[in-house]
């Protein structure tokens, strides 16, 4: 780790821009529109989503960046942590739907007389709550379980975890599975009671993903800067030199992979009430694989790089779509192969080497 990236500056910087990004919601409700101080619901939602986002890289560049697992497969941990917000969301829409039943639309358009049993207890808010946490996590213990007991690694890792994440798409894009298909969840109206289109409850839930960012950053640098952390750099630099002096490996790359399956499930739960839909796409290898460009980007094993690239990236894409919507791939495409040829350490080492030239001229 560098010892620049949390020197007392970097600090100093952190701060500024967790209270900069708190007080936005605060500006929303305190100015009215047509003010000068006053900053849209628009961008409150937006900064909202890329902070979960944010979250999401910081969980891959725990196991990329500093155990050196490259997965392809993220994508699936943040949605399923979605959709197990989002069954309790609909759970609470109640008989506010289009067609005025206990269940989802979606049930009743394909007519389901009852949920089925997977759905059971899901209209309890801390049992949907232990599900964003329990199936990310259970599902990144078993798979890496068997991956690393059989000692796969390197590209072979890669491929079947993305082959994992198109898998569970194909299965969620299904009608029959009862996660409403190719819609997803929609359409949400309450979240513990409060109504989630309330400007109160979406600054909430902004200062909540905030909060949790934080936290998730303070709790990923503590493992890093352990003796955990070392441990698991050394299994990035030379696992087979760990076995030798006696280590297992198998135990500590299952740990931080599951770890980071569940701090990505966590994102996608603050994820879902403020964007206000999850649906199989999410699950998609390209998002997976955007997930591996924002850590890149920013600069993978320093934590705080994938939140800058996560943030800059995602920026980008918005102001990109609306321009040129079409062109938005070929875009991304180019701005990875860039960073891998010219900036392999990311934003954050092209900033640290233009101060060094800064400092010798």
């Amino acid at each position: 780790m560098s010892s620049s990236l949390f020197s007392r500056p970097a600090w100093t910087g952190i701060v500024v821009c967790a209270a900069i990004l708190a007080l936005l919601p605060i500006l929303n409700l305190a100015f009215d529109p047509g003010h000068a101080l006053h900053v849209s619901s628009y961008t409150v939602a937006l900064i909202g989503k890329f902070m979960c986002y944010a979250m999401a890289a910081l969980a891959l560049d725990l196991v990329w960046g500093y155990t050196g697992i490259l997965s392809l497969g993220h994508g699936v941990f943040f949605a399923l942590g979605g959709y197990a917000h989002g069954m309790y969301l609909m759970r609470a829409i109640g008989k506010d739907g289009v067609y005025q039943s206990h269940l989802p639309d979606f049930m009743v358009f394909l007519d389901w007389k009852t949920y089925p049993w997977y759905w059971s207890f899901t209209d309890n808010f801390w049992y949907c709550m232990a599900l964003v946490v329990l199936v990310p996590g259970l599902l990144a213990f078993v798979f890496g379980y068997f991956a690393f007991r059989s000692r796969i690694k390197g590209v072979y890792f890669s491929i079947i975890t993305q082959a994992m994440t198109f898998a569970f798409m194909l299965l969620f894009f299904r009608n029959d599975t009862g996660f409403g298909g190719n819609n997803g969840f929609t359409d949400f109206k309450r979240l513990l009671g409060f109504t989630l289109s309330a400007p109160e409850t979406r600054a909430a839930l902004y200062l909540l993903t905030l909060a949790m960012l934080v936290g998730a950053l303070l709790l990923c640098r503590w493992i890093v800067t352990s003796k955990l952390g070392r441990v698991l750099q050394a299994v990035r630099d030379s696992e087979s030199r760990l076995m030798f002096i006696g280590y297992n490996p198998l135990w500590f790359k299952l740990f931080v992979w599951t770890l980071s399956a569940v701090l990505c499930g966590i994102a996608g739960a603050l994820y879902v009430p403020q964007v206000g839909i999850i649906n199989p796409s999410e699950m998609s290898p390209g998002t997976s694989i955007e997930m591996v460009i924002w850590a890149a980007v920013g600069g993978r094993g320093t934590l705080i790089g994938p939140i800058i690239g996560a943030f800059s990236v995602n920026g980008l894409k918005s102001w990109f779509t609306a321009a040129f919507p079409d062109l938005w791939l070929f875009a991304l495409g180019l701005i990875f192969i860039l960073v891998t040829l010219f900036m392999p350490q990311g934003l954050l080492g092209l900033t640290k080497r233009l101060r060094k030239n800064t400092e010798a001229a």
